[in-house]
């Protein structure tokens, strides 16, 4: 009962949110149906009447959706940027083939005697189209809406990756932060969407023909009226728009923060950080929220902006070990300890050079840093037992994954398997605290927010210290979850906003109070 309460005081707190959200949801799914049924049906039928194309215009369209969704969103953003139009575009893909399947499928199963019937009354060719064919499809092609429908409500979930809003900002947002009521807010909506709409499309589609005459003029206009929800979330009235990340949205050393201690308020989008860095280079955007060590600083030419009054945290890398796993794995520690001291602030900005910029591949990154350092060694036979490395999905951590394999196979005798790429910071914690992995790299500032939640007055107290953060995030995740934090690393890989370097310099702006100022001058 609690955490229902908890869900919904939460959903309570940030229903005007949730209301845009949805709305954002519904007119993306229906402005990309609308688009799929304009373009989808007359190809229907024009396969219909040759035959001869079906199979090329249905394998495309079913290549189409092989596309894993993130890719598609992904290879849209070089044509058309950030914000509706790619995402509006990828869920037009995804809606294409149960329309263009449905409608080739309904006429084709329309009686051939009927049709003759019809020909031999005297209709023309349009005419047994509108009048025999279509009606009698009604059904069919009805089921590929409302399958195209429920597609395009899970997939617009993924629109909050390109800043194009949806429900997805609530779910990512809670993935990020270990939130499960944030998650919560944004999936039950979007299930229920998909449900509702599914179940209103089933009562048309087993309508008598006459009735569903009507609707035929209705559900055009009532998704022309639902697509109009949409409104696109980049206009506003500052001139400078900014692109942060779902979990930078909620954490209060990110925009809390900056709205609570700076009383910045600029225009402002959610956009995945796999993109908010070309984002801003390319010009659609002017700030992000960035990581300090992050390649793409240099690889974009962004400069960050001075937090003068100190709201992030230190972010300093270190391995999080189950305790069990150091027992299990005696020389575990040791040599994961290998690590430590030895990668500064800028020697991982230019390891993340190279994979982000470089492309060049984080196993081979690693390697040649473990060589350089004179820390490689050639692989053991691995014969007492296997160790599991997880780690979350950028490049940074895919390096340090590496690096730790490497030396675990040239320092012990254990395999390893390593789990990359599991997301952001709740679903690598989950995999360990659920014995799926036994460590993965962690950040004390992500530890002390976003892990345990520490209260406001906790976090005053220790302040920017380092060493402090550290030491309280290793006492705690012992305490509470059997977890051991390893020696750190040495670099501090903190949140930071950064703009590109030339627009910083020509507006005059050094750190964070700067932009609030020229903001309030706008």
């Amino acid at each position: 009962m609690n955490n229902q309460q908890s869900l919904w005081d939460f959903m309570r707190q940030e229903h005007e949110k949730l209301l845009t959200q949805t709305l954002e949801h519904l007119g993306l799914t229906f402005i990309s149906l609308l688009l799929a049924i304009v373009i989808g049906l007359p190809l229907g039928i024009w396969i219909a009447r040759k035959k001869q194309f079906a199979g090329s215009v249905l394998g495309f369209a079913g290549v189409l959706q092989t596309i894993p969704s993130i890719a598609l969103l992904g290879f849209m953003i070089p044509l058309l940027g950030i914000g509706p139009k790619p995402a509006i575009v990828a869920l037009f893909l995804y809606a294409l083939l149960p329309i263009i399947r449905n409608t080739f499928t309904g006429i084709n199963e329309v009686n051939a005697t009927v049709k003759e019937a019809a020909r031999g009354m005297g209709m023309s060719n349009w005419q047994v189209l509108f009048k025999v064919e279509l009606p009698l499809a009604m059904p069919v092609l009805l089921a590929g809406i409302r399958t195209a429908t429920v597609i395009n409500v899970g997939v617009a979930t993924l629109a909050a990756f390109i800043a194009a809003g949806g429900l997805g900002e609530f779910i990512f947002g809670g993935i990020s932060l270990n939130n499960t009521n944030m998650i919560l807010a944004g999936a039950i909506p979007a299930a229920l969407l998909a449900i509702i709409l599914d179940f209103l499309l089933s009562r048309i589609q087993h309508l008598s023909i006459k009735k569903m005459k009507v609707f035929l003029w209705l559900v055009p206009a009532g998704m022309l009226l639902l697509s109009s929800f949409y409104f696109v979330p980049i206009t506003g009235k500052s001139k400078l728009l900014a692109g942060f990340t779902p979990e930078f949205m909620g954490r209060r050393d990110g925009d809390l923060g900056l709205r609570e201690v700076y009383g910045l308020k600029i225009k402002t989008v959610v956009i995945s950080d796999a993109i908010m860095y070309k984002a801003v280079y390319e010009k659609h955007l002017d700030v992000i929220s960035g990581y300090s060590t992050d390649g793409r600083l240099k690889a974009f030419g962004l400069t960050i902006l001075e937090d003068d009054k100190h709201i992030f945290p230190p972010y300093y890398c270190a391995p999080v070990v189950r305790k069990d796993a150091l027992q299990k794995f005696p020389e575990l520690e040791k040599t994961l300890n290998l690590l430590s001291g030895t990668i500064s602030d800028s020697v991982m900005t230019d390891l993340n050079y190279k994979v982000d910029y470089l492309k060049q591949s984080p196993e081979k990154t690693a390697r040649d840093f473990l060589v350089q350092k004179k820390l490689f060694r050639p692989a053991n036979n691995g014969n007492n037992g296997t160790v599991r490395i997880g780690s979350k999905i950028f490049g940074e951590q895919y390096i340090l994954a590496a690096m730790y394999a490497d030396l675990i196979k040239g320092y012990t005798d254990y395999a390893v398997s390593t789990k990359t790429g599991l997301g952001g910071t709740k679903i690598c914690f989950d995999a360990l605290t659920n014995n799926q992995i036994d460590f993965y790299p962690e950040y004390t500032g992500t530890g002390l927010l976003v892990i345990l939640q520490a209260p406001q007055k906790v976090t005053d107290s220790i302040g920017s210290s380092k060493l402090k953060v550290y030491d309280f995030v290793k006492k705690k995740f012992e305490q509470q979850f059997a977890l051991e934090w390893l020696n750190p690393i040495g670099f501090n890989n903190a949140y930071a906003l950064m703009m590109r370097s030339k627009q910083a310099k020509a507006l005059h702006l050094k750190n964070i109070s700067d932009l609030k100022t020229y903001l309030e001058k706008e």
